[in-house]
């Protein structure tokens, strides 16, 4: 569903200029630029966040913050809108499981 334009594709990767951050743990890298929910994408992470009560996947859906799908931990601070957030170098990203956690 989700894909970069074969234009800004070829320009990125003239300019080569990419972030290594995690998800979930694991390595990861995005393009300089790259929004949050853009880079999970990049990376095969379809599924943002699951709901607190049927536990059903949610996925990023309008990419511009109004509908609240793309709903991530990052760096440690939960309900974060991932589509409004740049991914930065070593930025901890993480997949939110149910409802968010008090001390987050």
């Amino acid at each position: 569903m989700f894909r970069r334009l074969p234009e800004i594709e070829t320009a990125l990767n003239a300019a080569g200029h990419t972030v290594s951050f995690t998800i979930d743990g694991r390595p990861a890298s995005a393009r300089a630029g790259d929004s949050v929910t853009a880079a999970l994408l990049a990376n095969g992470v379809t599924a943002c966040r699951t709901t607190p009560v049927s536990g059903a996947a949610r996925g990023p859906y309008c990419m511009m913050g109004v509908c609240f799908d793309c709903l991530v931990t990052i760096d440690g601070t939960g309900n974060r809108q991932g589509c409004q957030v740049r991914v930065a170098p070593g930025m901890a990203v993480e997949t939110q499981n149910g409802k968010r956690e008090v001390e987050r």
